[in-house]
C-alpha cells in the first residue's frame, strides 16, 4: 500500500516537474523569439532613430517597439539590464546619437550598435567661396539643420562675442571643408564646428595675427580673392593687386563685391553680367564706388585665398584680366594702357572663339 502511494507521489512529482520544465522551455523559447529579428527578406524596414542625451533604457525600448524594429520592448529592456541572456558578460551602455536600425537586426545586434556609439553621419561638402546664406541652404538640403536656424546662429551676438568676431555675423569664418554632421544637429553646434575648424586652419598660415580683430581686414581681402582667382598660383598676385590699389587709394573694382550686393543683400538672382548700373549701386560693399575694402567678407575663403591675402608678394601690378584662353588664367598689368591692351586682346579672343 505504501509502495503504491509512493509510486503515485513520484508520478505526480514527475508530472509537475515535466510541466514546469516544459513551461520554462516554452518561456525561454518565447523570450528568445522576442529577441530575434522582427522581419526578414523583403519585409525589412530601415529607420533612423535618435537617442537623446540621458534617455533611459525603457524609453529607447518603447521607441524601437513603436517603430516596429523589435518584437518586444520588455525583452529589449531585460536584455540590456541582464546582458547574460544575450551571451554578453559586460554591461552595455546606450549612447546618445543618431543610428540607422534595421528590423532584420536582432536585439543583440541593436544593443551592440547603440553601445558602440557609431552614429549615422551626413557627409557634407562645403566648397570654397560660398556665402553664409548659400551654406545654410546646403545644410538644410543635406538634412543637417534648418537654414534659418543656421543663419540665426551665425548672427548670434553672444556667440560672436565668445569668439571675438568684430563683424555682425560669422561670414568669412565658416571654413570650407568636408564635414560629417549628425542629422538634425543643433545649428549652433554646426556653426561652432565650422568656426573652430577655421581657426585650426588659419593658425597654420604664416602671417596670421592671433586676434580675429587684427586678422579681419586680411580675411575680408581673402574673401574677395577667393571669388576672383581661378588658378591657384595666381591667388597671391591678385591679392597683391588689391593691396596696391588700397595703398594708392584706388577702388578695387571687384565684380565679386557687386555680385555679393545683388545676390546676398538685395537677394536678386545671380547676374549673367555686371552692368554699369550695377557698379553704381549705393552700398559700402561696392568697390567701384569706394576706394577701400568692404566692411565685411563677401565669401568664406579656403586656405589658398587666406594664405594669399596674408602673404601677398610685393608687385607693381594694379590690374588683371582673364586671358580668354579657357585656362582661367589672368594677365596682370602695371598701367592703365597695358590693361586696356589686355582687355582688347581678351575681347578679340572671345570673339574669335564664338565664330
Amino acid at each position: 500500500m505504501k509502495n503504491k502511494q509512493k509510486t503515485k507521489k513520484t508520478s505526480f512529482f514527475t508530472i509537475v516537474v515535466s510541466v514546469l520544465f516544459a513551461a520554462i522551455v516554452l518561456c525561454m523559447a518565447s523570450f528568445y523569439f522576442m529577441l530575434s529579428p522582427r522581419s526578414f527578406g523583403q519585409d525589412v524596414s530601415v529607420e533612423k532613430i535618435e537617442v537623446p542625451s540621458g534617455a533611459g533604457v525603457k524609453s529607447v525600448a518603447s521607441m524601437l517597439a513603436e517603430k516596429k524594429l523589435i518584437r518586444s520592448g520588455n525583452a529589449f529592456y531585460l536584455a540590456v539590464r541582464c546582458p547574460f541572456v544575450i551571451f554578453r558578460f559586460d554591461k552595455p551602455v546606450i549612447k546618445s546619437g543618431v543610428y540607422t536600425v534595421k528590423s532584420s537586426m536582432s536585439v543583440k545586434d541593436i544593443i551592440s550598435l547603440l553601445d558602440s556609439g557609431e552614429q549615422e553621419f551626413i557627409r557634407t561638402v562645403i566648397p570654397e567661396g560660398l556665402t553664409m546664406r548659400k551654406i545654410a541652404f546646403v545644410l538644410e538640403d543635406s538634412g543637417v539643420c534648418p537654414a534659418e536656424s543656421f543663419l540665426d546662429s551665425c548672427r548670434s551676438e553672444s556667440l560672436l562675442a565668445e569668439y571675438g568676431i568684430p563683424g555682425e555675423s560669422f561670414e568669412g569664418f565658416l571654413f570650407p571643408d568636408t564635414y560629417f554632421f549628425t542629422p538634425s544637429m543643433k545649428a549652433e553646434s554646426v556653426v561652432r564646428l565650422m568656426v573652430e575648424n577655421f581657426f585650426d586652419h588659419v593658425k597654420l598660415i604664416p602671417g596670421y595675427e592671433t586676434s580675429p580683430a587684427d586678422f579681419y581686414e586680411t580675411l575680408v581681402l581673402a574673401s574677395i580673392v577667393e571669388r576672383e582667382y581661378q588658378v591657384e598660383s595666381e591667388a597671391p598676385l591678385i591679392a597683391s593687386v588689391f593691396k596696391n590699389r588700397i595703398k594708392a587709394g584706388v577702388g578695387l573694382y571687384s565684380c565679386a563685391t557687386v555680385e555679393y550686393i545683388i545676390t546676398e543683400i538685395q537677394l536678386r538672382p545671380h547676374p549673367e553680367v555686371i552692368t554699369y548700373e550695377d557698379t553704381q549701386i549705393d552700398s559700402p560693399y561696392n568697390t567701384y564706388k569706394w576706394a577701400a575694402l568692404p566692411p565685411g567678407p563677401i565669401s568664406n575663403p579656403g586656405s589658398v585665398a587666406l594664405s594669399a591675402a596674408a602673404n601677398a608678394p610685393d608687385t607693381d601690378y594694379f590690374y588683371f584680366v582673364l586671358l580668354g584662353d579657357g585656362t582661367g588664367g589672368h594677365r596682370f598689368s602695371r598701367t592703365q594702357s597695358e590693361h586696356e591692351r589686355a582687355i582688347i586682346s581678351y575681347r578679340t579672343k572671345k570673339a574669335a572663339g564664338s565664330k
